[in-house]
């Protein structure tokens, strides 16, 4: 009798989300969570790693001193700021620690059974790695002009003008980072014309997980 061989498994589609600082990342993914996309957010996985308990202090403590570890046990994310600023090595070293931890548990999460049509991975610094080149099937950058990114970071954060630019100086350039990106949207403009973005995004992104693309 003749065996019939299964189908193989169609792939879940991940989708890297990014863009610089004050660009709408957080309202786009919740745009996309909306229309029943999951998101895993590396982020609030980093703040996982780096507070009281988490799998990312001790080896802080180690590299960097108990001085950058505060009294409940959770990194001293002020003091931290100050030092990767200011040395570029420490940053790397950082980096060093934490990125491997995040991969590794966004990997976990995006392989978990889930509903969803398909996943949003947000990671601000996306392109600036090479962690997640041959892992994400397309990536998204949210997009706007530096003087938006540089008032709304104000806004949000009170962070003051000279470190924001700071900050935007150490990413790569708008430039750069849409000309690697599958799909771009821009913000702008108002919550209606972003969301109206965003709708268009998922009715494609629906196909692609459907193979119909």
């Amino acid at each position: 009798m003749a065996t019939i061989s299964p189908s193989p498994l169609k792939k879940h589609l991940l989708i890297g989300l990014t863009g610089g600082i004050g660009s709408g990342k957080s309202t786009v993914a919740t745009l996309f969570v909306q229309h029943g996309a999951r998101l895993i957010d590396t982020d609030e996985i980093s703040h996982a790693l780096t507070r009281s308990g988490g799998a990312a202090i001790p080896e802080i403590r180690t590299t960097f001193g108990n001085s950058f570890v505060d009294a409940q046990g959770a990194l001293d994310r002020s003091k931290m700021r100050e030092l990767v600023f200011a040395k570029p090595d420490a940053k790397k070293q950082l980096e060093s620690i934490l990125h491997p931890l995040i991969l590794n548990l966004a990997k976990q999460t995006a392989s978990s059974a889930t509903s969803a049509p398909y996943t949003l991975i947000a990671i601000p610094l996306l392109f600036e790695s090479t962690r997640y080149r041959d892992w994400l099937h397309r990536t998204l950058v949210v997009d706007c002009p530096e003087e938006l990114q540089i008032a709304r970071t104000m806004q949000r954060s009170g962070l003051d003008k000279a470190l924001i630019q700071s900050i935007i100086n150490q990413q790569i350039s708008r430039s750069q980072r849409t000309a690697l990106a599958n799909d771009i949207i821009l913000n702008d403009s108002d919550l209606a014309t972003l969301s109206t973005q965003v709708d268009a995004l998922h009715v494609r992104f629906l196909t692609i997980a459907n193979g119909s693309d």
